[in-house]
This record gives structure tokens, sequence and C-alpha cells, in this order.
């Protein structure tokens, strides 16, 4: 079915705004009244969560027993507090509520962890979310496991001795026994915003790390550069398919893992690298492409991600024509492409949250990154909001267009301009 809501997190975080982040609910029915408007918001109880991204509350693909997947509870870990939210959507799917919270002392006791990041159900429905850092901020990857039923903390995953430097992002695929997790961000470095300085102390990782699904044990590790950063772990959909993607924010490459014909080894190639941008204005000489996502359509054919190369479409970011970047050399472009202006706004802002829709054909995309840094590089999109934009996706081709009648339009919240992160469908979406 067409998706008709969106689920967005929003925070309040580093906007100056002393307002608690809300999880906002945008109807996405072109024959509504409301069509491309916040229809719900639901605040959280506390200040400065960081809400960042969501995951469902039952495993959408792969199912012991059979099960049928129904999309009723939605888990919001927190980036910057450690909370977790479990909000229902099944009961009003357009007025959710909060039905649990986990408090970060609880997070930290029982798991020694903090920083949250990711959550994906598990085949067994048990929920798994990934964290950067341990309490105090220093780097330290792995997971915590929430009880599927329940949503009581379980503890930790993974073994102590295999906890990874940093950690981010993770996919699954059941019926190869295998679990592929990204690197993130030392929290408490990183959390001051982006430095140049901060290359070549690990703050950034740069580990793709291969699981043992049901052992939980660590198999494999691949260094994919210095500093490069690897984030958005993507399997291939096809439950049978050995074969998925990654994209390092920082050094604009996309690596292909897949199963290699010696048994249960995994191998990596570079498939994907977008050259660095030589500027002036900038922080840095060189400017680095900072893929911020990466979605794999339903139906396997085509990936995207932020930014889109060779069939691509500027909404937004810092080499725009009349800004303060110039670029001096560019492997890409010719000349900067103009400011983007939908429905008489002005995009300030990079992309940097993707969501699919089922068919493939309309591709969602919101434009806070991590509120820290969205304050550092992007000053004029914290001031006026982020947004929420509609690119229309030729499936046959392709292609990619800006859909100039669409725009959600976070500057005119109630309480003042916020930013938007994570988008799901309630339907399903090309992330479960």
């Amino acid at each position: 079915p067409r998706e008709e809501v969106a689920y967005v997190t929003c925070t309040y975080r580093s906007t100056c705004i002393e307002q608690p982040d809300f999880l906002a609910t945008v109807d996405l029915n072109p024959r509504s009244p409301h069509y491309g408007q916040v229809i719900h918001r639901l605040p959280m109880p506390n200040l400065k969560d960081e809400l960042h991204c969501a995951g469902w509350g039952l495993p959408c693909g792969c199912f012991e027993g059979g099960a049928v997947a129904k999309r009723t509870k939605l888990i919001l870990p927190c980036a910057v507090s450690s909370r977790i939210y479990v909000v229902d959507v099944g009961s009003q799917c357009r007025a959710p509520r909060i039905c649990k919270m986990i408090e970060p002392v609880d997070v930290f006791w029982k798991c020694n962890k903090g920083y949250l990041t990711v959550a994906r159900a598990l085949p067994n429905g048990d929920i798994l979310i990934a964290n950067m850092g341990d309490p105090a901020g220093n780097g330290k990857g792995g997971f915590v496991v929430l009880d599927g039923e329940t949503f009581e903390l379980k503890g930790n995953w993974e073994n102590e001795c295999e906890v990874p430097p940093t950690g981010y992002d993770f996919w699954y695929q059941a019926r190869h026994n295998v679990l592929v997790s990204s690197a993130g961000v030392v929290p408490k470095v990183a959390g001051r915003g982006f430095n140049p300085d901060d290359f070549k102390k690990g703050v950034f990782g740069r580990r793709l790390n291969v699981w043992n699904l049901s052992c939980h044990s660590l198999t494999q590790c691949f260094d994919l550069g210095e500093d490069s950063l690897p984030q958005s772990v993507r399997f291939l959909h096809n439950p049978d398919a050995a074969e998925g993607y990654v994209a390092c924010a920082l050094s604009g490459a996309v690596f292909r893992f897949y199963k290699s014909c010696e048994a249960n080894n995994w191998a990596v190639e570079e498939v994907i690298r977008i050259p660095p941008k030589d500027v002036s204005g900038w922080i840095m000489p060189k400017m680095p492409a900072l893929i911020a996502d990466l979605i794999i359509s339903p139906d396997d054919r085509f990936l995207a991600r932020v930014p889109p190369r060779p069939l691509q479409v500027f909404v937004g970011g810092s080499i725009l024509r009349g800004g303060p970047v110039t670029v001096c050399r560019d492997e890409e472009l010719k000349c900067q492409p103009e400011p983007l202006v939908v429905k008489c706004k002005r995009v300030y802002g990079g992309p940097s949250k993707l969501q699919l829709s089922l068919d493939g054909k309309r591709l969602y995309v919101t434009n806070s990154f991590y509120s820290t840094w969205d304050r550092q590089f992007y000053p004029s999109m914290v001031k006026e909001g982020s947004v929420m934009l509609q690119l229309d996706v030729d499936t046959d081709k392709g292609g990619l267009t800006v859909n100039k009648n669409f725009l959600v339009d976070f500057g005119k919240e109630p309480h003042g301009p916020c930013l938007a992160h994570e988008i799901r469908f309630p339907c399903g979406d090309a992330k479960s």
C-alpha cells in the first residue's frame, strides 16, 4: 500500500529553544486536506534527548514461527541522553503515545553503554540497539537488548571481550547467520563539533564488523581506511542474498560486502568513491562527500545515497552558488548548483536521512544530521528549521527530481523551528 503517514524524529537540542524533542506524524495522503503537514506531535517528557534513529518493535522480514508483521511499536533510542522510548503506534496510528521509557541510569548500570543509535528487531522478536560509547562518552561499540514482548532491558548482546572501539549501524541476514555492524564516533569528542584536528586521533571509526548472529560472536573485522567513518549498513532485501553495502561518511566511499567462496567468510570491495572538492571558505581545504545515509530499493535494483551520484539532484548543502564556500576544483561539476527553493522556502542544510516508498517511486529526505554539527555547518537551517522533501524517482531509468509541490516545513512548529531526522512508515519502508 502507498504510505499515508510518516513518523519523523525531531529535536530541539542545539537550537537554543528549551523544548522537548518530539515524534511528528506527517500526513502523506495526497487526497487529504492536511497533505504534507504535521498532524500530531508526541513530545518526550525530557529535554535534550536528541531523538535520532527509530526502529520497529517486531521483525519485518524474517520470523521464527512464521508470525505476521505488525508494526505497532516504534523504538526511539536517544543519541545523547541514552534514554529509550517505546511508542505505541498501533492503537492510534495518527496519534501515537509513549507506552514505556527506559532511563539512562538503567542502560549505564546494566550494560555500561550509552549514546544509543540504531534499533532493529531480531528474528526471535527481541530488539537490538547499537551504541556509540560508554556512559562517560568514550568510544565503545556493541549492542543492548530489549525483550520483544515486555520491552524490558535484558543486557548486552555481545561478549564483553569482543566490544568494538566504536559503533553506529547494523543489519543482519538470518539465513546466513550473520550480522554486520559499522563504526561511529567517540561521543565526548565529536559531541563538541567537527574538528579537523581530530583526524588521526581515532575519533572517527574505520571498522566494519562481521558477527555470528546466533553465537553473538565477532568473527571478522575489516579496516576501511583511516578516518573513513563507515556508518550506514544495508543488506539486499532478498533474504537469501549474501551481499550488502556500507557507506563511509568521511572518505566518500561505498563498499560492497559479500560472502566469499571460503566457508562462512566474508569479503569487502570498494565499489564507489565520491571525490572530495577543493574549496575555500570552509573548515578544511578539501570538503568530503559526507555520505549520511544509504538506501536500497525494495526490489534490490537501485541504491540511493546522500549525496547521490551519478544520477544526482541537489537539495541544499555547502557548495551552493553565492554561498560562503567556493569550489576551486571539482571532478564532478562544471559549476556550483543554485540554492533550492520549494514552495517559497529556501532549503538550508545538506540532505541527511532517506526513506523510500515500497513501490520505489517516492524518496523522502530530511536535512538534519546531528544537532551539534548542524549548528556548526548550517546555522541558517537551525534558525529557520529543517524540512522534509520528496524526490520523484524514475524507476525505469533511475532519474531523480525534486517534487516542488511537497514540503514539510519544520520551521513553523508551534514552539519554534526544530531539526528533523529519521523517517518511518507504519505500512512498511525500505529500511525494514
